[in-house]
């Protein structure tokens, strides 16, 4: 069990309330996402591991593909045009929770990269369509290289270069 002086508290009802209340999965921007995806003809699993030893799930797979998309909130994964610079409350908490989010990123698309897979990263501030044409690109990409068995992927891949 954590010590106590090293679980982060929060500053008021109203924010322990709040906090407790975020969605992990299904927030806005997944679903707008999603819904450029689809709206692409693109289908796709959701909160799924991409690797059964991977203890960490992506947001959106597309398992024939080999293509694993995350959705990063500005706050929770340090964005460098959005996320939090100080840190008010629980100062001696945050930075070091994020930078451990940050070093779990990395080593999740590391281990995405070395099964042969694709992790792509995108910002909850993105615009949808813009996230799905770079969605689009990598499942083009990474269906056209030889770990890739042409006949599964080619349908994929037909759909994902068309444009909505």
């Amino acid at each position: 069990m954590a010590e106590r002086w090293r679980t982060p508290f929060a500053s008021s009802d109203a924010v322990r309330q709040k906090m407790s209340t975020l969605a992990r999965r299904d927030t806005g921007p997944e679903l707008a996402l999603r819904r450029a995806l689809h709206r692409r003809g693109l289908r796709y699993r959701v909160h799924r591991r991409p690797l059964p030893n991977l203890a960490r799930q992506a947001d959106i797979v597309f398992t024939r593909a080999k293509v694993a998309v995350f959705v990063d909130g500005c706050f929770w994964h340090g964005c460098p045009e959005h996320g939090r610079r100080q840190h008010h409350t629980n100062g001696w908490y945050w930075p070091n929770k994020i930078a451990a989010n940050k070093d779990r990123d990395r080593d999740t698309d590391k281990r995405l990269r070395a099964a042969g897979w694709v992790a792509v990263r995108v910002w909850e501030h993105e615009l949808p369509d813009a996230a799905a044409d770079r969605v689009a690109g990598a499942i083009t990409e990474n269906c056209s290289g030889p770990r890739t068995r042409a006949t599964t992927c080619a349908p994929l891949v037909q759909v994902a270069e068309r444009r909505p």
